[in-house]
């Protein structure tokens, strides 16, 4: 049921007196893109309706947006969120209702009383520790906490507002013209790799929240979020006034890098003190009198870190009312992993397949990631590659890598298992012993992937290197015009690597084909739109377009070089961060919302689509009979291709480390008719690809 109106009310104090079944009473408040209204239900429960302004009702791409607004909310209602009650995301005017919650925001509560006593501070800090446990556990990534997002209840801090992005919020865009958050509490990588926000940016912006709560401003301060912008990535937080036992703590969260920040459950361990003694009475506004700031004595106070550069910049008015929230889906961009490799028949038939699930490294924190090739699964998993027998999972040979983050699965190229670790030294390795067979000093370099015997490096300088994978020798070093730093893509089956750059106002992408054996450039064009690469078949290459307003998915592009022909199919509603597998001319397009969308290419048409439930899952893989996918979770799905419905999906695997997850997830691996896929509890299971209703 829409919102029923009442007439004459202006667009900032829309008071419609109906949303659904729930009597709206009062104006709250009013953001970009929504108004917040005071409600009651039918028993006379006291809620809180956020309903679209009408000029964003009409937008598709909005609605979808809305729709996974509720989604993340409705996963993630618990002690420390607003619980959703009932919503109508298909309404004319889309509506919400939440649980009322009284109480202040942060941001109200510091701008009347001033900053908070360190009490106070600890019980806040483990109250929103406890609230990304929750948040992350079911594959949520916030992205957009801040003050005005925390809600100061009786019984502790509340995090609130799960999806509606706003442009007007800020003027900064990433390159892909995506808005992510909101600058003064954004972390670096939102800024620089804004496809591999995980969890850890939570954490980061839980630390700017600690300091604006013990000094009314943020770690980064300037009244341009440009300015900002350059602070959260170059210069050192400012902690002057934040209490000295909870500085380092908080510096922590502040680290540049996300690996390097504790996660909610090592922030709960190290305020367990404070959340055992949990005084609920602290929170509570009526104690305080008047506006004037508490005059309790403060702690003694860290050394003032002041930013490195400032920048004068034109100031931009940032209006921060109602907060987005993104469920944080990345594109994994190698071309390892998705199908056999090295020679083996990915169809080959067999007999019955029983399946297996080993824990090759069980301490491991994390899921491994693997590739399939000369006849074994490869994987790879903190600091160790190992190779498994894919008919049963035996254990074949394992070998130590450094400890780093692991960007993409090992793969077979030139015969050899190439790592694929960021660290000072690349090495190759025997397949059949896991033993190096040789080594070379990588050198500093922004990317690598392996395309068919060679392994691309781009340097800091933007010229590439191309080694030979069989000997580690350097076969070339050039730069290719027109890709100031390349960063290349490639496909099995396709002989050639894919590297592209996006016009500075995001309406073109110059392609570039570079054959991996000799450097050289096979075809280079600049097609139109934001397009990111996500297959190849038969000649042509398969893309994802985004739009320029949220950087979502709204368009599936097929280019063939030979004809120089583009075939754009649009999508009758745009996906966020949507991932994509292609198999034959059919692009199947997953999105962050868990909407999975059939594309045929040669039709020009959708030919289904399946709403999933599944708020942020792996890169897919299709098999013409098949597509399958894996949850944050640990469940692999399948979902059948022709009719567009869920056919099957395995246990969910968890295990002790559910309090955190992975950036990105690994992707489902096939070959031989089997499924292998891997689960953060550690486990690498295999599954019959032509029987997952068994599974």
């Amino acid at each position: 049921m829409a919102p029923q109106s009442n007439t004459g009310a202006g667009a900032e104090a829309e008071l419609p007196e109906y949303a659904g079944h729930y009597r709206l009473e009062s104006f709250l408040g009013s953001g970009g893109m929504g108004v917040v209204h005071v409600a009651r239900s039918t028993s006379g429960m006291k809620l809180a309706v956020k309903i679209v302004h009408a000029e964003f009702a009409r937008d598709p791409e909005f609605r979808g947006r809305f729709r996974q607004e509720v989604a993340a909310a409705r996963k993630v209602s618990g002690a420390f969120t607003a619980s959703v009650v009932d919503a109508d995301p298909d309404a004319e005017r889309p509506w919400m209702a939440t649980l009322f919650i009284p109480g202040p925001t942060l941001s109200d509560e510091v701008k009347r009383n001033g900053p908070m006593a360190p009490a106070e501070l600890r019980r806040l800090m483990a109250g929103l520790a406890e609230a990304l446990r929750d948040i992350h556990r079911v594959g949520v990534v916030h992205r957009d906490l801040k003050p005005s997002n925390v809600l100061l209840a009786e019984d502790g801090p509340k995090v609130i507002d799960f999806g509606i992005s706003r442009p007007k919020d800020s003027e900064l865009r990433t390159e892909t013209g995506k808005l992510i958050g909101t600058p003064p509490f954004m972390a670096p990588e939102q800024f620089r790799r804004p496809r591999e926000v995980g969890p850890a940016a939570d954490v980061f912006a839980l630390g700017s929240v600690m300091v604006h709560a013990a000094t009314g401003r943020g770690p980064f301060d300037s009244d341009s979020p440009y300015v900002v912008a350059y602070q959260v990535v170059h210069d050192e937080p400012d902690l002057t006034g934040v209490p000295a036992n909870l500085a380092p703590l908080i510096m922590r969260c502040l680290a540049k890098e996300p690996e390097d920040r504790p996660t909610p459950d090592e922030l709960m361990r190290e305020l367990r003190s404070v959340a055992a003694s949990y005084d609920t009475q602290a929170f509570i506004p009526a104690q305080r009198t008047g506006e004037v700031p508490r005059p309790e004595p403060k702690e003694e106070a860290a050394p003032r870190r002041r930013p490195s550069r400032k920048a004068v910049l034109a100031s931009v008015a940032v209006v921060l009312v109602l907060a987005g929230v993104f469920v944080s889906l990345q594109w994994l961009g190698d071309g390892g992993g998705s199908a056999a490799r090295g020679g083996d028949d990915p169809t080959a038939t067999g007999s019955a397949f029983a399946g297996w699930a080993v824990k090759p490294v069980p301490k491991a924190p994390g899921a491994a990631q693997c590739s399939y090739g000369t006849s074994q699964l490869i994987c790879a998993q903190s600091g160790t590659v190992f190779a498994l027998d894919p008919s049963d999972g035996t254990l074949l040979w394992r070998h130590a890598v450094a400890e780093s983050k692991q960007s993409s699965p090992p793969v077979v190229g030139g015969g050899l298992v190439q790592p694929m670790v960021d660290e000072e030294r690349l090495e190759a390795l025997d397949p059949a012993s896991g033993k190096a067979r040789w080594r070379r000093v990588l050198p500093a370099h922004n990317a690598m992937q392996v395309a068919g015997g060679t392994l691309l490096l781009t340097l800091l300088d933007g010229s590439v290197t191309g080694v030979d994978a069989t000997t580690g020798d350097t076969r070339w070093s050039i730069r290719i015009p027109g890709q100031p730093m390349p960063a290349f893509v490639s496909f099995a089956g396709d002989p050639l690597a894919y590297t592209t750059n996006v016009s500075d106002d995001a309406s073109s992408t110059r392609v570039t084909a570079v054959d991996p054996a000799t450097g050289a450039v096979r075809w280079d064009r600049r097609l139109s739109g934001n397009l990111t690469p996500v297959g190849s078949h038969d000649g042509s290459v398969f893309f994802l377009s985004t739009n320029n307003l949220y950087g979502d998915t709204d368009a599936v592009v097929r280019y063939t070089p030979a004809s120089r022909a583009t075939h754009r199919v649009k999508l009758p509603v745009a996906r966020p961060d949507a991932q994509a597998a292609v198999y034959g001319n059919v692009v199947y397009v997953l999105a962050m919302s868990g909407a999975l969308d059939a594309v045929d290419t040669e039709a020009g048409k959708r030919l289904w689509n399946l709403e999933t439930s599944v708020s942020r899952g792996s890169v897919p893989v299709a098999d013409g009979r098949h597509v399958y996918f894996t949850a944050a979770d640990g469940r692999l799905l399948a979902v059948d291709a022709g009719k567009g419905s869920l056919v099957g999906q395995t246990p969910a695997r968890l295990g002790s480390n559910s309090g955190t997850i992975a950036g990105a997830l690994p992707r489902p691996v096939l070959a031989a008719h089997h499924v292998y896929a891997t689960a953060p509890d550690g486990t690498v299971f295999a599954v019959d690809a032509r029987k997952p209703s068994g599974w």
